[in-house]
Formats: structure tokens, sequence, C-alpha cells
């Protein structure tokens, strides 16, 4: 009896998954413990294997697409056996492509039993043809892939098309890629994971589309896939007949005519060869990328060589501004006040908002305005912790900071008072039994939370070369979604911008954060006379939900000790 797969539950917060690769295909052999699949989830990409013996005999979630958790992917069975009646008793129809066309064909042919609505259904057909072929559903040809906007962060609802790599009527290979896409998080490639010719590409640069929706088709050259961008453009996928090819020839025409403003400048061979994130750069930078000297394989335009670019006609062209430059003389001063004379006019400047920064106001406003925040502050006299950082750095491979510091102690009063290591779920609290601190980092674009794993169980020297590699990445747009998530407390440190004291939201979904300031150094009473110390304030944002006054207090409490006497971190 065949034997339905379904798209298992891989990770606490999974809903869906989305097939990165099958290792089979229809008519292959399976035996159990043999992978299918590799399944890419919020957290990370998996392995998916059979428990079944027997012949594959339907895959219903193409390569590239998203599945629901318990949604069906395959069916095993015997070969040559029919596999729609397990997909029926799953509750699962087979697809639109692979049904059989018999039954609505008959279903046209049956006559009515009043034969008044006959006669006017037949009315209507005369009188109307191209009506009758709206309901019917338009199919992707055959050979024909769609490539969706895939989600390459666990927040990511929309990304933004930066720039595209390749054109309609380009060729294009699984491993090409085929634009560069800003999330919410980083500027990302995407790869199409087909073979063919670039047929349609739904989205311009510049614009943003949601996660899932068709932004290209790549099948056989010369294919015709108008009707079907018209009826999936029309929703429902069903369009009149009549209407679908002058919009899908104007569209197809449009896009063609668009592409060549997105590519860079040509070089001999009619293209610069270059790196998606040296593009971008260039573009950021106003660099003509097509000046540049590739370093890189075949001549090859990396990051690298725009950040080394130095413009050679710079000289030349700053010889001519100081002939134009010629102020007029100032006026003598007076005894009386000159007269105002007003220099431009009113004006601001919109500037649209960056996927991430989308994302930060959603978010936080989200944790701001639902978690009912509290706050505790607290001096932290940071004498010893000066010292004792100072003796570190002597024998620590990596410079060891401040902030590496209170990352450590975090997660070590973490691991005393658990109750502080939590997420309010709304019908219940969840416990973290795993430490991962986020911290903070600002970038140009927004703000990321890159995340340290384990860092109660790590030395203050791993702390600080992990803190120092993720912080790199993130500045790089090379950070991985599954560096920048799974936090369960976070750090927010401004102390090296001299801010003394500050609060800040919390960072879903963490019941807590910490708010760094700036060490200062403070007169305080010593015995009979007066010394100078360094103080340091931190301020502790708590859900109330999920932490109570008394939980924060006792976690603060622990926290000072650690950082007041750091040597009772490195036992």
């Amino acid at each position: 009896m065949a034997e339905v797969i379904r798209m298992p539950r891989m990770s606490d917060t999974m809903t869906e998954g989305v097939i990165a690769e099958w290792h089979k295909k229809v008519g292959d052999q399976v035996k159990s413990g043999d992978l299918l699949a590799e399944v890419e989830t919020d957290k990370a990409t998996m392995e998916l294997e059979s428990y079944n013996d027997g012949t594959l005999l339907y895959i219903g979630v193409e390569k590239g697409k998203p599945a629901p958790v318990d949604g069906v992917l395959a069916v095993i069975g015997k070969a040559g056996e029919d596999y729609k009646p397990a997909l029926d008793a799953a509750g699962s129809a087979t697809p639109t492509a692979t049904a059989d066309p018999a039954p609505a064909s008959e279903k046209q042919a049956a006559p009515p039993s009043d034969p008044a609505p006959a006669k006017e259904a037949a009315a209507a057909k005369e009188a109307a043809p191209a009506a009758t072929a709206a309901p019917a559903k338009v199919g992707l040809p055959a050979g024909a892939k769609e490539i969706r906007m895939p989600l390459l962060s666990d927040t990511m609802t929309e990304g933004k098309i930066v720039a595209w790599n390749k054109k309609v009527g380009d060729a294009v290979k699984s491993d090409d890629v085929l634009a560069d896409v800003e999330t919410d998080k980083a500027t990302m490639e995407v790869v199409g994971y087909e073979e063919g010719t670039l047929l349609y590409i739904g989205v311009e640069a510049g614009n943003a589309a949601k996660v899932n929706e068709i932004i290209a088709i790549v099948g056989k050259e010369g294919t015709d896939v108008s009707a079907y961008v018209a009826a999936e453009k029309g929703g429902g996928n069903s369009v009149p007949a009549a209407s679908q090819p002058a919009p899908a020839e104007k569209e197809v025409t449009a896009e063609t005519e668009a592409a060549p403003e997105a590519e860079v400048a040509p070089s001999s061979n009619g293209r610069v060869k270059a790196s998606p994130l040296a593009k971008k750069l260039a573009a950021d930078k106003g660099i003509d990328i097509s000046k540049v000297n590739g370093t890189g394989d075949n001549g090859r335009i990396t990051k690298k060589d725009i950040d080394s670019y130095v413009p050679a006609a710079a000289p030349a062209a700053k010889a001519t501004p100081p002939a134009a430059v010629t102020p007029p003389p100032a006026k003598a001063a007076t005894a009386a006040a000159p007269a105002f004379i007003q220099n431009g006019q009113e004006g601001f400047t919109d500037t649209p908002l960056s996927q991430m920064r989308k994302i930060i106001a959603r978010r936080l406003s989200e944790s701001k305005f639902t978690a009912p925040h509290f706050y505790l502050t607290m001096e932290i006299n940071m004498d010893n912790a000066i010292t004792s950082r100072a003796a570190m750095n002597e024998v620590s491979p990596v410079k060891i900071s401040f902030n590496d510091m209170v990352i450590k102690a975090s997660a070590m009063a973490l691991r005393l008072h658990p109750d502080v290591n939590s997420s309010f779920m709304g019908d219940f609290i969840r416990h973290n039994q795993h430490i991962h601190i986020g911290s903070a980092l600002a970038l140009p674009t927004g703000l990321i939370v890159p995340v340290i794993r384990f860092a109660d169980q790590k030395s203050l020297s791993q702390i600080a070369a992990d803190a120092k590699e993720l912080y790199a990445k993130a500045k790089d747009k090379k950070i991985q979604p599954a560096e920048f998530t799974g936090n369960t407390f976070s750090v927010s440190n401004l102390g090296m911008m001299d801010i003394e004291e500050f609060t800040a939201i919390i960072n879903p979904p963490d019941s807590a954060i910490l708010a760094v300031g700036a060490i200062k150094e403070k007169v305080v009473k010593k015995g009979d006379g007066f010394a100078v110390t360094n103080i340091m304030k931190l301020t502790l944002s708590c859900d109330h939900r999920s932490v109570d006054g008394a939980v924060g207090a006792a976690f603060f409490q622990t926290l000072k000790k650690f950082l007041e006497n750091p040597v009772t971190m490195l036992v």
C-alpha cells in the first residue's frame, strides 16, 4: 500500500520548510534510511530520510518551494501502483498539471436536468465565446520553472531586488546568481537552482517582492509564458483569452527594454565581471565600476578592489572649481547687527525605508507596546574589571573588551537565574536550557543582533573571537540567518559613544535586555577621605509577563558580583 511522506517539524518554531534539494526522483527505488531530500527550515538546512521501502511514485513539492508542516511531500509504494487514493486519503488533491482532463470534459458534456438553463447556457456561449475561457486555469508551460522570492531570514516578509545579474533571454545555469536581494538583515544573493533561458522577470530592480512571490521564470528558449503571467497577475489564475496576448507582449517588451539599465558599464567583452557585493558598493560610493581593475579570477572585480579604488582623474577634476569659487569681499563690520538675508528655501528629503529598518520598526513597536516593560538600574564598580582586563589581554590571543566581559557575566548570571532566560509564549512561558546572548550592533542601514551561542560555556577569549567574527560579517553583509537568530537574552552597549545611561527595548523573543553605559570616574568617600573610582551604569529592561521585579533584581545582584570581581568568571 502506498505511503504518504509529510513535512516533519524539524524545530520548535518551524511552520514550513523549503525543499532545498531532492535526492530521489519519481521512479527511483527507496530504502528505509535513504536520504530523500534536504529541507531548509527557519533554523538550518536539514536532511529528510525515508522510513519506507519501495518506489518513489509522486513528488508533491518542487525544489525551491515551501511546504507547511504536515503537508504532503511525496508518496512511496510499489512500482506501478496508483498513488491517487493515498493522496485523497491524506486530504491532498493531485496537481492541476497532472490531473486527468476526462472528468472536466465529462462535466461540460453532461446535459443539465432543466432544458431552459441549458438553452441559456448555449446562448451565452455563442454570444460571448471568450468569456467561457475565463474559468479555465492557465498552467505553466512544460519545462518552465518558477523562481520565487526565498525566505532568507526568520523575520523576512519581503525582499527588495537591488540588481538583476541576468536579463530576459540570457542563458541561466543552476548555480548562477540571478539577483541581489536586500532583506531586513543583509544584502544576499539569490540562486535560481534551475537551468535554461530566463524567460520572464516579474520584479524590476529597486522594487520589493513578498516572500514566495514569483520573481522570474526559467525554461526552454522560445517558450511563451505570457498567458501564464497574465493569469497570475489577473488573480485566480484565470483571464479572458482575448485579453491575454497584448498585455503579455507589452510586459515582456518592457522587461527587455528595462534590462539594459540594470547592467553595469560594459567592458571589452560586453560585460563587467564583478561580484554582486562589489557592484552594490560601487553604486553606493558613486564609482564607475568599468574603471576599476579587478584582481579576482579572470579579472573579476571584488569588494577589496572597490574599497582600495582611487579615481585617477580626481586631481584633474579638482583643478577647475577654484576659478569659479570667487566669493565677494566681506563687508566691514558695523556697530549695528547686519540684516538677516535668507539663504535657500525650506525643504526636506524623504528616504525610503530599507528592509532592515522596516522590520526594526515593526518588531520593536510590537515589543514596546505589547510587552509591559519595567526597568532596573544599578551602578557597577569597574576598578577590578579594568585591572583584570589589562592582565588578561597580556595573555589572551584575542583582545577582550568590556562588552565581552558583560556578555560572559550575563551568561553566568542567567545560569543561576533561569527565570530571566525565558520567553513569553502567550499561553505559557518557555524556559530556555541553553544560553545564547545577542549583542546589538549598529549598522548604517539599521540594527542587527549577532548571537553568541552557549556563551556561559565559553571563555572570555572565545567570546571575544566569536564577537569579532560576527561583527565583521554583519558589517560586510555576509552574516547568515543562523548567526543572528536564536537569542535568549540581549546586550546593548552605547558606552563607547560616551552614553552614561539609557533604557533599551526588549528584543523578541527575549524576556530581558541589558543596556550598558560608559565607564566614568566618580569621586566617592573612602574611609576618612575621598577617592576616585570607575563606575558603569547598567539598566535591565524586563518583560513583566515573564519576569517579576524581585527576579530581575536578584539576577542583577549576581551580575554585579561577577563584574566587580571578574576572577569569579574564570572558575
